[in-house]
């Protein structure tokens, strides 16, 4: 397969040679027509000078020539069974005919248009016959030079038409591979991408057609537009497929520390029950044990859910009161942290979402758990809900220290603590918000944190289905710090 730009300089000659070609066969067609009409009129001319020509009385003898006619000139009496004709020489002279030539003349009728007729020993004529009273007088003038002139023309025609085409072929080979110049930029682009690694590691930015080159209103231009697309998309997929290998390497090791640590102890415990047979100290070990497993049962539920909400697994889809919810979840946190402040800002009117009832209860422990455990005692944190834009918003609002900036951005992803910055009770696997953000992502809602000193809020946004009228119910809108 040849390339583009001798494929494209080849159609651009033959384009010319089939051109050049039509036109000298055009041209040529007309320049015989015009000569032709010209001739024909010179053959009329000379045709009524022979019959000017002639005597008035009966004719007996030919006449002589007449005067006027142009050398080469044949002219032709015929009367009954009697023919004599006679040709002007180039010296002007009158010579007879040859009875050849006479019979071939002969055979032209009269009347018809003007003919080309061969006549012997004088070549190729144009003819032109007639009938005055009983005499044919038939008349012709030879076509040599508008053979030749056509000869002549071809010949010409020929000369610059292949002319022509050799300076086609150069040009357009120039012309071409200069167009096609962008072109080869952007090959060349594509095969420096096509040589990087790209199965393994961090892509980063690769190359680029440059800006030039990138004019939409051309050809090239919407190539190399397309191309610098395609390679801004084929980055982007890579890193982000980079970025989820090392988040699933990050998981793994995390989720490998997290579980050797009860399964260390689980183990340092039972060989201690076995090597010693003191009762006290073996159901000291076993509830250690029992603590560990459970420990390490609820952090592999986590993973388990963290897995299938990743698998895209769907969630029950019912009305949920979210009110309701956060009313019993305000009511759990102050059984386990009596020395917080909870408060609660909820409408007086449910507020209902369609969802799944026990993650999103979950959802709302885990915030709270977060708050707690990261909060000295005395902190206030406060639920309040509103609705907007068919939407319901419930915010988690604690007064403590806050979450350090440079947390904030990774503060929902795996396994990450907040321990160091934050005063910390007991300790967490890092999987409580990760697993909330997961499960509000698999509502089709968003889950948002604000921090600064004294001031962090977490905002849980979910689309709301309808929200029903009811009467204020005994339980108040909001309720007081504790004591």
């Amino acid at each position: 397969m040849r390339s583009l730009s001798v494929r494209v300089a080849a159609a651009m000659v033959v384009l010319v040679a089939v051109v050049s070609v039509v036109i000298g066969v055009l041209t040529t067609a007309a320049i015989s027509s015009y000569l032709t009409r010209q001739l024909d009129g010179k053959v009329e001319a000379a045709h009524g000078r022979a019959i000017g020509a002639l005597n008035k009385g009966p004719w007996s003898a030919p006449p002589d020539a007449p005067r006027g006619q142009d050398a080469g000139t044949v002219t032709v009496y015929v009367a009954g069974s009697q023919a004599v004709g006679n040709v002007i020489t180039t010296d002007g002279h009158l010579t007879d005919l040859s009875d050849q030539a006479v019979v071939a003349l002969d055979k032209v009728q009269a009347g018809q248009q003007n003919t080309n007729l061969d006549v012997p020993g004088l070549g190729q004529y144009r003819v032109h016959a007639s009938q005055i009273d009983a005499i044919t007088v038939i008349t012709g003038l030879p076509t040599k030079d508008i053979q030749d002139t056509i000869t002549s023309l071809i010949g010409w025609e020929a000369l610059f038409g292949g002319i022509g085409v050799l300076a086609a072929g150069g040009v357009g080979v120039f012309v071409v591979r200069r167009q096609l110049r962008p072109l080869r930029r952007v090959s060349q682009t594509a095969r420096e991408v096509a040589g990087l690694r790209l199965d393994t590691g961090e892509i980063g930015v690769t190359a680029r057609v440059p800006d030039q080159l990138t004019d939409e209103h051309t050809e090239v231009g919407q190539v190399a537009v397309a191309l610098n697309t395609l390679l801004g998309h084929m980055e982007h997929a890579l890193d982000a497929r980079h970025r989820s290998e090392q988040q699933v390497r990050q998981f793994v090791a995390d989720a490998s520390h997290e579980l050797r640590t009860p399964l260390t102890t689980i183990h340092g415990y039972a060989q201690l029950s076995l090597r010693q047979h003191d009762p006290e100290l073996f159901a000291h070990a076993m509830g250690k044990v029992m603590v560990e497993t459970t420990r390490m049962a609820a952090l592999v539920e986590d993973l388990l859910l963290l897995a299938r909400l990743d698998a895209g697994r769907p969630l029950d889809r019912r009305p949920v009161d979210l009110s309701r919810l956060a009313r019993d979840a305000i009511a759990d946190a102050e059984i386990v942290a009596p020395s917080h402040h909870w408060q609660l800002d909820l409408p007086p009117d449910p507020i209902v979402v369609t969802g799944d009832e026990q993650r999103l209860h979950q959802v709302l422990t885990n915030l709270l758990t977060n708050a707690r455990r990261h909060t000295p005692a005395g902190t206030t944190v406060t639920v309040a809900a509103a609705v907007a834009d068919r939407s319901a918003t419930l915010t988690i609002h604690d007064d403590g220290p806050g979450i350090p900036a440079d947390l904030q951005p990774t503060i929902f992803h795996r396994f990450t603590r907040a321990d160091t910055a934050r005063t910390s009770t007991t300790g967490g696997t890092g999987l409580g918000l990760s697993l909330a953000k997961s499960i509000t992502q698999a509502h089709e809602g968003t889950l948002t944190v604000t921090s600064t000193p004294g001031s962090t809020s977490f905002a849980l946004t979910l689309p709301q289905v309808s929200s029903p009228k009811r009467a204020p119910t005994a339980a108040p809108a909001a309720r007081e710090p504790r004591p």
